[in-house]
């Protein structure tokens, strides 16, 4: 009976010793280690407007379709340019005929003697040729203004993305300067990880993150930055610029989270990233200065090879 005592209350023991010890880890885990589900997938979003105003005559995009650098967005009516472009055409031909008959007029008076013409005619020719040379560089300038516009009716992807929220159609207005089309940096998707202030101390810029999707895709990158403030709702600035410091204050004081930016190393192609989507964003501390030492072999290996290649062109 002793024994079967003995061992039931090592068992005891041993079961609470396992529940306090699994305990430990998962309060350590939650608590302490740098990790977080608040995480966004983020991306630079362009406001595509066009740099001229006028009827879009085409649309050769649809929402959501993957665009290259350069390839047609929209284009604008270009009738009314043309048409701009040709009177300025006009204009540098009849300022370049005017600049020829100036300085023919300048060289035939330089050439006649005092007799025939003063040195005031003399003056005021040359200087009717300078003017007239004046003329045509303006008319140079309205010209290729002229061009320039035209140019501009036809708008491009200024980067490779993804047309969002289309909102555009094909015999819109559009305004100068004024956005009509969203147009998403397929090459900028990063991802802010909001992490508590406490758990801030264990994160270094280049630690290693393991990014799980609410899809369950993972993915791998690096800590690029951490943000360095955030607005203190606590502490707003008054009218007359001093400051509103809230009376009350509250003995539940809750972590505030910072954003912490990570730099995706590599997405699969099998991955759609979408950028507002929700992460879950670990720090591997045992990992960490992984990603500056894969770095640092990469401008050795670099210089090796640049240095070779200079050995073998001498």
């Amino acid at each position: 009976m002793l024994i079967k005592q003995f061992f039931r209350v090592l068992a005891t023991l041993a079961v609470l010793a396992a529940a306090l010890l699994i305990g430990h880890r998962l309060w350590v885990q939650y608590m302490d280690t740098p990790w977080t589900r608040d995480g966004r997938v983020r991306a630079y979003v362009i406001n595509v407007a066009p740099d001229v105003s006028g009827y879009v005559v085409a649309l050769p995009v649809h929402d959501n379709q993957s665009v290259h650098r350069g390839d047609l967005l929209m284009q604008i009516d270009p009738a009314r340019y043309q048409i701009a472009v040709a009177q300025a055409q006009a204009l540098v031909a009849e300022k370049k005929s005017a600049l020829d008959l100036k300085r023919a007029d300048a060289r035939r008076r330089a050439d006649l003697n005092s007799l025939v013409v003063s040195a005031e005619q003399r003056e005021n020719s040359s200087l009717e040729a300078v003017a007239a040379a004046a003329d045509y560089e303006a008319a140079q300038a309205q010209l290729a203004a002229a061009q320039l516009n035209l140019q501009r009716t036809r708008v491009v992807a200024p980067v490779d993305g993804y047309v969002t929220n289309l909102q555009l159609q094909q015999g819109d207005y559009a305004s100068a300067g004024t956005p009509r089309l969203a147009l998403i940096d397929s090459n900028s998707f990063w991802v802010y990880g909001y992490f508590e202030e406490t758990k801030l101390p264990r994160i270094r810029v280049g630690d290693v993150a393991h990014i799980e999707l609410m899809t369950g895709e993972r993915l791998e990158g690096h800590v690029e930055s951490i943000t360095r403030g955030i607005y203190d709702r606590d502490n707003p600035q008054s009218r007359d610029l001093t400051a509103d410091v809230n009376p009350t204050f509250n003995w539940v004081r809750l972590a505030q989270r910072v954003p912490v930016r990570i730099h995706l190393d590599h997405v699969p192609d099998d991955v759609t990233l979408a950028a507002g989507e929700t992460c879950t964003v670990v720090i591997d501390e045992a990992q960490r200065g992984k990603h500056a030492a894969s770095a640092a072999a990469a401008t050795d290996s670099a210089a090796s090879a640049s240095s070779a290649a200079t050995v073998v062109t001498h």
